[in-house]
């Protein structure tokens, strides 16, 4: 039983295996953050969160952006000290032990390809529309995933029930998954720097949408602030409603700084630029959103703003600024890949991190000779992105993706707490501020938006997909990890 406490030590993590080359600094860092997070949220879960808490959504922003900040906090002091690629699974690893350290590494891998292949269809959806407009019709069987029915009716191809489509492939979301695998694969500083160049794109064209929206602004588009209150009750339609549930929504809308510290590795100065990096992301990306959020809702009603799954540019329609609503538009095509790019490199440093600690097979933890990348997990990751884009309908994605985070998140915190405790001494680059409770009040409030705000189909569907998990670390990583084949010379 001792693969329930064996642990890597904080002083060799870094040894053994394939090192990634550094070549990130701070500008790099806080734009992964920012090209994360800003995304899909922002342009698309407005409405939908509006929809479950009414103009109390902008409640639910900040709720999630507390809770995320005490995770930031968190995340900045353990990447600073352990900066090495890996995350929540390498800080698990060193504090928790090798069992926790696979949970959180495979819920990692859960919340990084399910949230990718929805964005990736989620931009799928805004190319389809951006080409209707121009008069361009892509064909259902090119559109949509081979899962995908609409209305009721299989697509052209289909066969029995309705529920397959073998002919049917979402086009857009394949071509978008394997631009962005080359991409990451070319290099990790080229990567970060088209990401840096997008992402201030997509800023520029939020600023542009509060400043257009703010000059309709009125007051009493904010009542009733709450027509579902606080909680997460069930409504008559069996949908949890209210703040809380629109808060475990829309916290899909808020990762992405956790992906800045897998790149803990391949930062010049982590003990400086990962603390800028996490902390600085999130705070700007939270302004970001109440600030759209409130807009958003001050210039056209919540319950129109709910109708659509592209809020943002229907503000813009309904106060009559066609030209601004296809600029916002455009640069949600434009600022959606850089959200899968993100995602994409975070899973495929948590696969490359547990395959170079042997719970993976290690071969596929090799790295290319010239660009310093993990071409073989890069393209595994890519694969399934891809996959499960080209196939799968967006419907529910976002929330189970949700529940992955929520996990790593408890993870880094607990770490937090333990090795405060364990190694009390041990210098530390960045402490966050009331450290412990901090990392108690990110604990609270996850657990409570799993066990209150996630519908029960998530929570049960989060628990199977760790049960298959774990049959895998019990019949390969159990016995072949670095730390097992260790005990075992030893012994």
């Amino acid at each position: 039983m001792n693969f329930i406490t064996r642990r890597k030590s904080i002083d060799t993590l870094s040894e053994g295996g394939h090192r990634l080359t550094p070549s990130l600094s701070w500008p790099h860092l806080i734009a992964l953050g920012v090209g994360a997070i800003v995304g899909t949220g922002i342009y698309t879960l407005t409405g939908i969160g509006a929809g479950l808490a009414g103009p109390a959504v902008i409640l639910s922003f900040a709720l999630c952006g507390v809770i995320c900040a005490c995770a930031a906090l968190c995340y900045a002091e353990m990447s600073t000290l352990m900066p090495v690629a890996g995350s929540a699974y390498t800080y698990s690893y060193a504090a928790l032990g090798e069992l926790v350290a696979w949970i959180i590494g495979w819920s990692l891998v859960l919340e990084y390809t399910v949230a990718a292949a929805a964005v990736a269809v989620g931009w799928s959806a805004h190319v389809s529309a951006f080409l209707v407009a121009a008069g361009i019709t892509l064909p259902d069987v090119l559109s949509h995933g081979a899962l995908v029915c609409r209305h009721g009716l299989p697509l052209p191809g289909a066969f029995g029930n309705g529920l397959f489509a073998c002919a049917a492939i979402d086009l857009p979301a394949v071509a978008i998954g394997a631009i962005v695998t080359a991409l990451l694969i070319i290099g990790t500083r080229e990567s970060a720097t088209v990401n840096l160049i997008l992402v201030a794109i997509k800023l520029v064209a939020l600023v542009l949408f509060v400043a257009i929206a703010s000059t309709h602004f009125d007051t009493a588009r904010f009542h009733p602030f709450a027509p579902y209150g606080f909680g997460a009750g069930i409504g008559p339609d069996g949908v949890k409603r209210g703040v809380l549930a629109a808060a475990a929504l829309i916290f899909f809308a808020f990762y992405g700084f956790d992906a800045v510290s897998t790149a803990a590795e391949e930062t010049k100065n982590p003990a400086r630029d990962l603390s800028i990096g996490i902390v600085g992301s999130m705070v700007i990306c939270t302004a970001i959103y109440i600030a759209v959020a409130a807009a958003a809702l001050g210039a056209a009603s919540w319950r129109e703003i709910s109708s659509t799954g592209a809020p943002l540019v229907h503000v813009l329609e309904l106060l009559r600024h066609p030209v601004s609503a296809q600029l916002v538009a455009a640069a949600a095509i434009v600022a959606l890949p850089t959200v899968i790019l993100v995602l994409m490199y975070g899973q495929s440093r948590i696969w490359f991190v547990m395959a170079r600690d042997g719970l993976l097979p290690e071969r596929l933890a090799a790295l290319h000779k010239t660009r310093g990348t993990p071409v073989a997990m890069t393209l595994f990751a890519g694969f399934w992105v891809i996959f499960l884009a080209a196939t799968l309908p967006l419907d529910k994605i976002a929330l189970l993706a949700n529940a992955g985070t929520l996990a790593a998140f408890i993870a880094v915190a607990l770490s937090l707490i333990v090795l405060r405790l364990r190694e009390p001494a041990r210098p530390r680059v960045f402490r966050a501020p009331l450290g412990i409770v901090v990392a108690f009040l990110c604990i609270a409030g996850c657990v409570y938006l799993f066990l209150n705000g996630l519908p029960q189909f998530t929570q049960a569907w989060f628990v199977i997909w760790n049960a298959g998990g774990l049959v895998l670390y019990f019949l390969y990583g159990v016995r072949r990890s670095r730390l097992a084949l260790a005990t075992a010379a030893a012994e």
